[in-house]
């Protein structure tokens, strides 16, 4: 963004990008209008940000006025991040969450058998990442709430069968369906530079069925439907074949790699350490990251921490703006 945004602002950026209620985005915008630098260059962001308030208060009468005629869901983010599992008929998506979780989705071999989205939590060695699975994407189907679960997600899984021809066309018609809505499946997670209404999801192709024979040729025509950006393919790419098990635990390292966050242990001075429940928070996240993730008030009243980790000597008295490193322990004290 063009206007030397702040980090306190980009931080709520992400929270309204990440907002699933109209009540909850009017509550990030407010906050971003008051965050964002007043000059010149930020005039646009601020008539922007105007125009999307008067939108979502707009929406919010609406909705408190009108019966409740359509069907929405609302999946709190919970664990480590959340993942939204996308693709067209039988691209193996429920295949997906069955297998990485406890959650008993129907699986069958004919087309539409998701008709509504269904959540499970996949375990990653002491931590969980929420994974939801969602009805598929054709040209003559989307459901309209839809659009605000892919827009919400930490990141997304975009499934593709390696084992059909019809899987390049599907899968295209899938990524065509989602921009037509303001959203674009990418290699990272974020609004568009001065244009909140588009955004961008961060996506790993996941080729289910990989090992037959045909995949590669067919993951090859579909690679050639989108031009290389820089050299780069649109997607990075992650084959997956259910039956071997090596296959599974690679898929699970892929996702969990894809949220880029960090774990952070906790310790209450004077007291054991916590090391079952770790905090997550985004790599190269601070004390004071940690702190604003535990309480707000807790943020407010820090003063320092001791750090038992990398890059430190045990139990190292530092500020809110140490930058903490994946497995670290933390005393905080205010």
């Amino acid at each position: 963004m063009a206007v030397n945004a702040t980090p306190q602002y980009k931080k709520a950026e992400e929270e309204y990008r990440r907002a699933q209620t109209a009540e909850q985005q009017i509550a990030c915008l407010e906050k971003m209008l008051v965050l964002l630098p007043k000059h010149k260059a930020s005039e646009k962001v601020q008539s922007d940000l105007k125009t999307r308030l008067k939108e979502a208060r707009g929406e919010l009468a609406a909705e408190k006025a009108a019966p409740k005629k359509v069907r929405t869901y609302q999946f709190p983010h919970q664990g480590a991040g959340q993942i939204v599992i996308l693709g067209g008929p039988n691209a193996g998506k429920s295949r997906v969450l069955a297998e990485l979780t406890s959650a008993k989705p129907e699986v069958a071999p004919y087309p539409f058998t998701t008709r509504e989205p269904h959540p499970g939590m996949m375990p990653w060695e002491d931590v969980a990442v929420q994974l939801i699975d969602t009805p598929p994407i054709t040209d003559t189907f989307f459901e309209a709430y839809m659009q605000n679960i892919i827009r919400s997600a930490d990141g997304a899984l975009l499934c593709f069968d390696g084992s059909s021809d019809d899987a390049p066309d599907h899968t295209a018609e899938v990524i065509r369906q989602i921009e037509q809505r303001k959203t674009l499946l990418s290699r990272e997670s974020g609004f568009f530079e001065d244009d909140l209404t588009q955004v961008r999801i961060k996506t790993l192709l996941v080729v289910t069925r990989a090992d037959d024979p045909s995949c590669g040729d067919r993951l090859a025509y579909f690679d050639e439907m989108f031009p290389k950006e820089n050299g780069v393919q649109r997607f990075e790419t992650q084959l997956i074949e259910f039956d071997r098990p090596e296959s599974t635990a690679a898929l699970r390292d892929r996702i969990f790699k894809m949220l880029g966050v960090i774990r952070v242990y906790t310790k209450t001075p004077g007291k054991p350490a916590d090391y079952k429940s770790p905090f997550t928070i985004s790599a190269g996240g601070t004390v004071e990251d940690l702190a604003e993730k535990i309480h707000k008030d807790l943020a407010a009243s820090l003063t320092h921490a001791r750090i038992w980790g990398s890059g430190v000597h045990d139990g190292q008295s530092v500020g809110r703006d140490h930058v903490l490193a994946d497995k670290d322990l933390v005393e905080l004290h205010g």
